[in-house]
């Protein structure tokens, strides 16, 4: 029956793309929003009967519903996907940190097709892709770009705000193409406010809008106002006869979350209300998406599953795209589909080409040859570094489900398998019933698998460029560190970047946390070269090493104080080529 709806949406867009541009001067706009951490069930729209949405019921209301649409369980992983249209594995992201969240610089990304094709193109928001050149916005297609470092405002590896504590929301230090800057006021208010700014700046001629919001992730932050209309509620009642067993902690949480959504629901309606005022909503192609299940326990639509997980409630996500040259109501499309085909339906829809140097693992979700989608095999995993063989993994396959959650050597009795189609909840494991399907799934999980690791760009990681003429200097944060899996925030860690140096000079200036001052010993390990030095760290932090020659290459650029018999890595690097 699933089908049906897709198969009615293509018979329904009865004009070709070439049609809709012959009757207008210029391409779509294209505006691009995307929340951080906000699940299936975080809309009224969706059932929640907390949650004050109407902005995103409205637009929910009035656009195509992708109802089966999908995501990977976490944030970088599906951010590589939707703006490369293929699977995260492909672009070198393996993780949110651990230095698997730099998307390789070969891939092509949806700003970059469309500033080739006369776009203008803006971010504001999270990023997420890489903090160094070469993989910063600017260096993948933005024009514009406003961002916060790491998967987050405040976390280790965003050192501008690191220090704000529980106010890293509030008055934060941005990047404005590549340059710090102050900005007063409210996080997502401040990214809505920008991107308007570019929109009305841009009105007049093609433009791509990606306004990522870094909420509702956590740290949760919040203007008092969106707090205090949920203050009395009590989230863990969702009727008469339904509740969901939450802690009080959960219950706060959730009344923050729910505060963060409302806020940004007024932001989508204020930039809503901007397409109206400068007559350009008509011409718009505006999606809104979120990129993973929720973090926290509350309401999720009865789906199994929270972010980081392969079930529903970890992947399946709200997608809605409004567009009125193609459909001006309403209209459910049940078909599976997911953050790869984004790329190549936007670009269907602005009549621009796929690249064809490469494998785009998506599909044109409005190209008519695509209408059987019933065979359709879909990837997922997530797990720290690189995917762990068998755990937390997935693949889907017309209407069913296979799920693993087991050791690399399991027999499929272990494994779990679903009819999604009549239990999109996952209760009910068919894995006795249905061996013979499960075994031919497991054997296609076992090819798709086995073909993404050996990408190259996991084969071969990107490396952050060091002494080139578009950054310098380079600081080096900890979200972009590899090393051991739990290198976040742990200074007795051993860690490393994947750095590519050019011929030089070098200062290297190391910020150290939570450390005594005392006399300690420095070392730096650039390949096969070490150098070291006695020296004390001073009252900030900070150690200094000046006029450093090394000669270009690929190294793995390990740096640790060695203090009263421990290893201890820095929190930050900066340096600067002379």
């Amino acid at each position: 029956m699933r089908y049906f709806f897709l198969l009615y949406a293509f018979l329904f867009f009865s004009k070709t793309n070439s049609q809709v541009f012959k009757k207008q001067d210029r391409k779509p706009n294209v505006i691009l929003i995307i929340t951080d951490d906000q699940g299936f069930g975080d809309l009224g729209f969706n059932g929640n009967p907390h949650i004050i949405t109407p902005v995103l019921d409205e637009l929910a209301s009035n656009s195509m519903r992708f109802n089966n649409f999908h995501v990977s369980p976490v944030c970088a992983p599906t951010r590589s996907s939707l703006l490369t249209g293929r699977y995260s594995l492909r672009t070198g992201v393996t993780d949110t940190y651990n230095g698997g969240a730099m998307m390789s610089n070969d891939e092509i990304t949806l700003a970059e097709i469309l500033k080739e094709n006369n776009y203008e193109t803006g971010i504001f928001g999270k990023w997420h892709l890489g903090d160094n050149y070469p993989f910063r916005p600017t260096d993948q297609g933005f024009n514009e770009s406003l961002i916060h470092l790491s998967g987050g405002i405040g976390q280790v590896g965003d050192f501008t705000n690191y220090y704000a504590g529980n106010r890293s929301y509030f008055d934060p230090v941005l990047w404005h193409n590549n340059q710090q800057k102050k900005y007063d006021g409210y996080c997502s208010d401040i990214f809505t406010d920008e991107a308007i700014k570019f929109i009305e700046k841009n009105k007049s001629d093609q433009f791509f809008c990606y306004l990522s919001f870094n909420a509702p992730h956590t740290p949760l932050q919040l203007p008092e106002k969106y707090y205090n209309l949920y203050k009395n509620i009590d989230p863990s009642l969702i009727s008469e006869s339904e509740t969901i067993k939450m802690s009080r902690k959960d219950i706060n949480d959730a009344k923050k979350i729910y505060g963060m959504i409302t806020n940004i629901d007024d932001n989508v309606g204020k930039l809503i209300s901007k397409l109206k005022e400068l007559e350009i909503d008509d011409n718009t192609i505006l999606i809104f998406m979120t990129d993973n299940g929720p973090q926290q326990l509350r309401f999720n639509a009865n789906l199994k599953g929270r972010k980081g997980k392969v079930y529903n409630g970890g992947i399946r996500v709200p997608f809605y795209l409004h567009y009125p040259k193609i459909h001006e109501n309403g209209l459910d499309i049940n078909s599976f589909s997911a953050h790869i085909d984004v790329l190549p339906s936007i670009l269907g829809l602005c009549d621009i080409k796929l690249p064809n140097d490469r494998k785009i693992d998506g599909i044109n979700l409005f190209n008519k040859t695509n209408r059987d989608t019933i065979n359709r095999s879909f990837f997922s995993y997530w797990t720290r570094k690189f995917p762990e063989l068998y755990h937390n993994i997935s693949l889907n396959k017309g209407n069913y489900k296979l799920v693993g959650n087991t050791g690399y050597d399991s027999s499929i009795n272990n494994f779990e398998l679903y009819d999604i189609d009549t239990d999109p909840n996952e209760r009910e494991n068919l894995i006795s019933k249905n061996t013979k399907i499960a075994n031919a799934m497991k054997k296609e999980m076992d090819n798709i698998y086995n073909e993404l690791i050996n990408s190259k760009n996991i084969k071969n990681k990107p490396r952050i460029i060091v002494g080139s003429k578009f950054e310098n200097p380079t600081f080096l944060n900890r979200n972009d560190a590899s090393g051991q899996r739990h290198i976040w925030t742990n200074d007795e860690v051993f860690g490393f970047w994947r750095i590519n140096i050019k011929k030089g000079n070098y200062d290297f200036k190391f910020k150290f946390n939570n450390l005594e001052l005392s006399n300690g010993k420095i070392f730096i390990e650039l390949g096969e070269r070490i150098l070291s030095k006695n020296i004390q760290i001073d009252k900030d932090g900070f150690v200094l090493l000046k006029n450093i020659y090394t000669e270009q290459g690929e190294f793995d650029f390990t740096p640790f104080y060695n203090h009263n018999g421990k290893n201890i890595f820095p929190l930050l690097v900066e340096i600067n080529k002379l």
